[in-house]
């Protein structure tokens, strides 16, 4: 075979990239003698992931709402694979951040659209009977979620709406984190009083949570568009695209979360709670927490009537 100019380049950039971390390009080259060549089901690990399905009950619907959860906590870490790139990006430029906005939206549409896989995919009588094997786990205690939350926006939109004049830029993290709107599904704020959905929420989690908010306390998708150019910030196609992804997460996405847990939750007779016992509807609907992501790019009225008529 004939060494073409093409592949003796190709063998001076694999020399070039061995000799920079030490390594024998030969000893590399041999290695691909024996290397077994890539298949799809190798690559994708499908045999391992159609294993993570494991029921708890003989209900066949029960294995809709566990794949569906596993779907969205996919999607939930393809959203923080691009958030990372993006806030973790020096002064991004106005295509970078609007490219990158872009593949979050999408994303997030594909979530909202979704919903009605749960909503007229499961039989009421099956989900009323395994939905008490899940107690108290509820999809409330989705880490991922709260990470694409406090990588979104400010910390203080986070905040439950009844603290929010208590609490500034200077407080510490941990007093802002005892008081984020989802405390609220779980906690007594009058004896501050834990329910174990969140006392092993954030047994798990807190730790990272803490992190996570002082990391991106100012390099969230907020700050990001407040580093791009000023005239691009009053965009009209750009401010439509930051306002449809605020909806889209805090409007839309809850709505229709909201609607498939109150379709299901509301056919228990005599228990309207969620399985993991929280305050759902306070905890959910738009209206009482008023979580904006973007408050600047909203009108006084949008904001007072946030998710009202819904």
């Amino acid at each position: 075979m004939e060494m073409t100019q093409d592949l003796q380049g190709q063998l001076q950039q694999l020399d070039d990239k061995f000799k920079a971390i030490n390594q024998s390009t030969a000893t590399h080259l041999e290695g691909l003698l024996w290397s077994k060549p890539i298949t799809y089901w190798d690559y994708i690990q499908t045999d391992a992931l159609l294993n993570l399905q494991i029921q708890r009950t003989t209900l066949p619907d029960e294995m809709v709402f566990i794949m569906y959860h596993q779907v969205n906590e996919l999607i939930f870490k393809m959203i923080l694979w691009e958030i990372d790139q993006l806030c973790h990006t020096e002064k991004p430029s106005t295509p970078y951040f609007t490219e990158k906005l872009g593949r979050i939206s999408r994303y997030f549409d594909m979530l909202t659209t979704s919903f009605n896989i749960m909503t007229d995919g499961m039989e009421v009588d099956q989900y009323l009977k395994f939905r008490n094997t899940l107690t108290p786990a509820s999809g409330f205690q989705s880490a991922q979620y709260r990470l694409i939350e406090f990588a979104s926006t400010d910390l203080i939109n986070l905040i439950d709406n009844r603290f929010r004049a208590t609490i500034d830029r200077n407080t510490p993290y941990e007093h802002a984190f005892e008081h984020l709107y989802w405390q609220a599904a779980g906690k007594d704020h009058k004896t501050g009083e834990k329910s174990y959905l969140i006392q092993a929420f954030e047994k798990k989690y807190k730790a990272t949570f803490l992190t996570f908010m002082e990391e991106y306390n100012t390099i969230n998708l907020w700050r990001k568009f407040k580093e791009i150019p000023e005239v691009d910030q009053k965009n009209p196609e750009l401010v439509a695209a930051m306002r449809h992804l605020d909806y889209t997460i805090n409007i839309t996405w809850v709505m229709g979360h909201f609607n498939t847990a109150k379709k299901y939750i509301e056919s228990t007779p005599g228990n309207h709670e969620a399985t993991g016992g929280s305050d759902w509807k306070k905890y959910m609907l738009p209206k009482y927490q008023k979580r904006i992501f973007f408050p600047e790019l909203w009108t006084k009225e949008e904001i007072e009537n946030w998710g009202e008529g819904l």
